[in-house]
């Protein structure tokens, strides 16, 4: 099992969660983040961290974020495959975060 960064990370791109990862799984794109899931061991302790609630275990993702699931095991072996490493180090959010939060309602 794995966990699943879904859309309410794009435009955010909070890195809280990147902090607390014991495995380093979080993979960065310009507007979001991906969790590896080969990578991930369901520990979820990003779950509380992330400010949009943007991450949920595979199994409880919400209704129409299901290909979340796809989308972050296809990203971050793209990634992966081009030779990036995974973001280990919190870096201040997109210039559209707050925005999203207060769109996303938190």
């Amino acid at each position: 099992m794995t966990h699943v960064v879904t859309s309410n990370c794009e435009g955010a791109k909070f890195t809280d969660c990147v902090l607390v990862c014991p495995v380093d799984c979080f993979y960065e794109l310009d507007q979001q983040l991906v969790i590896d899931p080969e990578e991930c061991i369901d520990c979820g302790a990003c779950v509380p961290e992330c400010p949009v609630e943007a991450i949920y275990s595979e199994d409880e993702l919400p209704d129409g974020m299901e290909d979340a699931l796809a989308f972050n095991e296809e990203e971050s072996a793209r990634l992966k495959g081009e030779g990036q490493d995974p973001i280990t180090d919190q870096k201040d959010p997109l210039p559209t975060a707050e925005a999203r939060r207060e769109e996303l309602g938190y």
